[in-house]
């Protein structure tokens, strides 16, 4: 599961993300659910509160040179999924 857990500094995260402006430049097309249990594999994610919920931990940059993933936002759940498919963070966010 997906759970993830936005931190306010960087030496608390597992990964430094941007968000991009177009699907085409994301590493990542991800989707948020609305509950726990729909968060599934590395694209379906659910926010949590607390450190001990979370499955991973993000860290927002403004600048992609700054970030270990850029993500993009997608409206359905179909569209999610990553598109750089060697991604050294494939398979470590759940």
């Amino acid at each position: 599961m997906a759970k993830i857990l936005e931190v306010k500094y960087e030496n608390q995260a597992d990964a430094r993300v941007c968000e991009v402006a177009y699907e085409s430049q994301a590493d990542l097309c991800w989707h948020e659910v609305g509950y726990a249990t729909q968060a599934t594999g590395d694209a379906l994610w659910f926010f949590v509160n607390y450190e001990n919920q979370a499955s991973f931990k993000i860290f927002k940059v403004k600048r992609e040179s700054q970030a270990d993933l850029r993500i993009f936002k997608v409206a359905h759940a179909e569209q999610a999924g990553w598109r750089t498919l060697g991604h050294a963070l494939k398979g470590k966010l759940a």
